[in-house]
């Protein structure tokens, strides 16, 4: 009896976690980001509390079935599977690759907002402007530091004079390099996810070796036995709680990215073109929403 309403208070304890956390989540102040500004970067509060959230439920899972959360405290096992994880990563990867971990890691931490309403408004002014200035007039956007790098690169050659099918190859592959470097950056977290519940499974067979090689107490050995699979609890809960859903975050990440530029590159070509500044945004408009399309016509 009293087992069973152990069980009913920690389930109570999971729904109301689970319930308080969604709240924050949908709670307007928040609107599921934590400004922490750097530029137009700030923490993504939605990613932190996902990863929380899903620890906390395996945690609390294993105490309702009567686990002792101590148990699963093993340095030695989270030694062997981080460790084995970030050895085997760094052996794959060169180390031009592996020195931009850090800040890759941290990107999947952050959102970054990607204003295509205001990029769409901006090239029709500067559409506007190139009309009735010349495209020389475009001097002047040039000069700000705020100004998106690859904007300025597409439309510094419209000023100098490239010939549009040239703008339009040396623009795309600025953006294949830039897409085979994001590339190369999530296949560590691929990699790492891949490697995890092997370095577990290594973990819980190093254990067992050590175990089997003493059969004296064989009172003990369900315990130790136990405590071995640990090792492959920790690989399976990182690989899939942390490593792969981090790649694919950033695989999102870089398709919003590439769809900017992939816009951008349409708008400059479309503004060394002179084509109507309307028919600029009637082509634009594309690459956004419903939602987005619909807000931008309200404006």
């Amino acid at each position: 009896m009293l087992s069973f309403l152990y069980k009913c208070a920690n389930s109570y304890i999971v729904l109301n976690l689970h319930k308080h956390i969604l709240n924050i989540m949908k709670s307007t102040k928040y609107q599921l980001e934590f400004h922490i500004f750097k530029g137009d970067n700030f923490m993504d509060i939605m990613t932190i509390l996902s990863v929380l959230f899903a620890f906390i439920c395996i945690i609390v899972g294993f105490i309702i079935e009567g686990g002792n959360p101590i148990a699963l405290l093993q340095p030695t096992a989270a030694m062997i599977v981080i460790g084995g994880t970030i050895g085997a990563v760094g052996i794959s990867f060169p180390s031009s690759t592996l020195k931009k971990f850090p800040r890759v890691l941290s990107i999947a931490f952050k959102k970054k907002e990607i204003d295509l309403k205001g990029y769409i408004a901006y090239f029709k002014e500067v559409s506007l402007k190139t009309r009735r200035d010349g495209l020389l007039s475009l001097e002047s956007e040039l000069t700000g530091d705020d100004l998106d790098p690859f904007i300025k690169k597409g439309l510094q050659m419209v000023v100098d004079g490239i010939d549009p099918s040239a703008v339009k190859s040396i623009l795309n592959t600025k953006l294949e390099q830039l897409s085979t470097r994001h590339e190369n950056c999530i296949e560590m977290f691929t990699s790492a996810g891949g490697y995890a519940p092997t370095m577990g499974i290594v973990g819980t067979i190093t254990s067992l070796v050590i175990i089997l090689s003493s059969l004296s107490d064989v009172a003990a050995m369900g315990e130790k036995i136990a405590v071995a699979f640990v090792a492959t609890l920790y690989g399976l809960a990182t690989a899939n709680l942390f490593w792969l859903p981090i790649a694919s975050k950033l695989r999102e990440i870089d398709k919003e990215e590439i769809a900017e530029k992939e816009m951008i590159i349409e708008a400059v070509l479309l503004i060394q073109e002179g084509v109507n500044p309307n028919t600029l945004v009637s082509k634009l408009v594309s690459y956004l929403t419903e939602d987005e399309a619909r807000d931008l016509e309200e404006i």
